[in-house]
């Protein structure tokens, strides 16, 4: 099974490069053909998409996880990542950001968490046949980045279910931010070197992870050097069953 994740910053990259302090408001309907066309290549089963726009002028009103889904044929999850009562909810622009599942095969199970703290609070969870997935974005403030670490260990020490945690974890420090956090839980970094994610035209910072659990065997993981987004988006190939050995 392949799963890919990616923070595509909404489509906007494209603007970005032309125009870096507003780049991130232009729209993204041109962008973001390359961004499916990338997708569409690498063939994933299950890809976990940070920071999509669910209808803003951006991508004319239109949901760009439903269009990436229609073209890549794919089953979908979508969810804005403030809380229904978050003020940014009120906030043009910002009640169209949010994060995304989407699956070559049905999804049996979604479920919608939030933290208690922090301004981006949602933690997506999407259950296969033999697998779950857990997506999230955490806080930009390490304090607050670390009550959402020890609040997202506890909704995930009880599954019993072959899983994978993944997102922007925003971890300046890379893997030694979150060390406690996968020794607690017994996930493994996909992502042996430890390559830097962030910013895509330069890598320096370890901002992604994919984390698994003992059960989940790595067969490959890629980070393709792709300029579609600010972030670089990581490919991992795994089969279920078996004790990893990374």
């Amino acid at each position: 099974m392949r799963f890919l994740l990616y923070n595509i910053c909404y489509g906007t990259h494209g603007n970005q490069k032309k125009f870096p302090l507003l780049g991130l408001l232009g729209g993204t309907t041109n962008h973001l053909g390359e961004i499916i066309k990338f997708l569409g290549e690498k063939n994933p089963d299950v890809i976990g998409l940070v920071e999509v726009d669910n209808g803003s002028y951006r991508h004319g009103k239109k949901c760009q996880v439903e269009h990436i889904a229609d073209q890549l044929g794919h089953f979908h999850s979508y969810r804005s990542k403030y809380a229904e009562n978050s003020r940014w909810q009120q906030v043009p622009i910002y009640n169209k950001q949010g994060n995304a599942f989407l699956a070559k095969d049905a999804i049996h199970k979604e479920k919608f968490h939030y933290f208690d703290k922090g301004m981006k609070k949602l933690v997506m969870e999407l259950e296969l046949k033999e697998v779950t997935f857990f997506l999230v974005h955490l806080a930009l403030s390490f304090k607050t980045r670390q009550r959402q670490i020890l609040h997202l260990y506890d909704m995930i020490k009880n599954t019993d279910r072959p899983h994978i945690v993944a997102g922007d974890f925003n971890a300046f420090a890379g893997e030694d931010e979150i060390r406690l956090f996968m020794s607690a839980s017994g996930l493994k970094n996909a992502d042996v070197n430890m390559q830097p994610s962030y910013p895509s035209r330069g890598p320096k910072r370890h901002l992604d992870f994919i984390l698994h659990s003992p059960e989940i065997t790595v067969t490959d993981f890629e980070m393709p050097r792709v300029d579609l987004s600010d972030h670089l988006p990581l490919v991992l190939d795994f089969e279920i069953g078996k004790k990893s050995c990374t």
